[in-house]
């Protein structure tokens, strides 16, 4: 556990690392870092490199014990950044713990064994940095997901998948790390997890995860509100659906009453799976061109980016498990005179 403080740069190209240089220039260096949360700008499917060769680069600039987020997709307005999290000896009102689960073995992506290893992994975090389930504002996970090769290592091993489809098991792996963060956080119970496994309907208002080909296992990173005194809040709540204004700027208010400037937001995306939004009919989920979670982090981060002012904002697309479907969770940190 450690106070943080968080800083946040925009960058030329997923291989950017010149953000190190300003990190520096604000008087922290590469060992204060914590984690390193990214957006870039591939696809943000299967198939999107950027996050894996942002990972590739960032890594070995950062403490082992540190872990990286990196997010592909800037759709519309949304601006490529890095946001930084990193340890402060000062008190400054926000508290962090990072922390990894085992590597997972592919048959086991996306099923109860990988939500139990999340949900155990966190608890140990939580217990070991003294950070109370209340205090927590959002839980932020990267997960590996299946790819073509893994499936087949899964058939041969003569075990079943939770999908064939490579780019479905990005919401599978989604869904039971978000699964793992509600158990951690005693929103579901664990007795209840085979039924929210099959069920695909249970969620988390504070989980933001995200899948990708660059790892095997799950890194975790706890944002947590500190007692004491100091300049740093965080806020959370969630967006019923991708145009519920009314959840943002609730949280935008406490903000402003405050007289804060916020430093950064951290949404979930994703498009209704009812095929309607407020009794109206959108096509995100039928277009064979676009894939929905590019239309949904496009049509979040343009309401978003309009009401906070700022393009540089942590939008993710595929929201299963977090949130209410269609909506997704939201934590703004922003900061005040101390």
């Amino acid at each position: 556990m450690a106070s943080i403080n968080i800083l946040k740069y925009g960058v030329s190209s997923p291989s950017d690392t010149s953000p190190l240089k300003e990190l520096k220039a604000a008087g922290y260096e590469p060992g204060d870092v914590l984690a390193v949360i990214g957006k870039s700008e591939g696809n943000g499917c299967v198939n999107d490199f950027s996050r894996t060769l942002s990972a590739h680069v960032w890594e070995p600039q950062i403490p082992q014990s540190a872990v990286t987020v990196f997010s592909g997709g800037t759709e519309g307005v949304l601006s490529p950044h890095v946001t930084f999290v990193v340890r402060d000896s000062s008190t400054t009102g926000l508290r962090a713990a990072v922390g990894r689960t085992r590597i997972l073995q592919p048959h086991e992506i996306g099923t109860s064994v990988h939500a139990l290893e999340v949900s155990s992994s966190i608890r140990s975090i939580l217990k070991e940095s003294g950070i109370a389930r209340d205090q927590v504002r959002l839980i932020l996970i990267k997960c590996p997901l299946l790819t073509s090769e893994k499936v087949e290592i899964i058939k041969a091993a003569g075990k079943t998948p939770v999908t064939t489809d490579t780019y479905e098991s990005m919401a599978k792996s989604r869904y039971s790390s978000a699964l793992g963060i509600a158990i951690a956080l005693d929103e579901v119970k664990e007795s209840h997890l085979d039924e929210a496994i099959r069920s695909q309907s249970t969620w988390s208002a504070k989980a933001s995860c995200s899948s990708g080909g660059e790892l095997e296992d799950c890194h975790i990173l706890i944002i947590a509100s500190d007692t004491s005194s100091g300049g740093l809040r965080a806020v959370s709540g969630y967006m019923d659906d991708a145009i519920d204004a009314k959840a943002i700027t609730k949280l935008l208010e406490q903000v402003d009453r405050e007289g804060g400037h916020v430093l950064q937001v951290f949404a979930k995306a994703e498009s209704d799976p009812t095929g309607n939004i407020r009794g109206n009919r959108h096509t995100m989920n039928t277009d064979s061109d676009i894939h929905s979670t590019r239309h949904a982090r496009a049509a979040v981060g343009g309401l978003l980016s309009g009401l906070v002012g700022e393009t540089r904002l942590y939008v993710s697309g595929g929201a299963e498990g977090q949130g209410p479907p269609g909506g997704g969770p939201i934590c703004v940190v922003y900061r005040v005179a101390a």
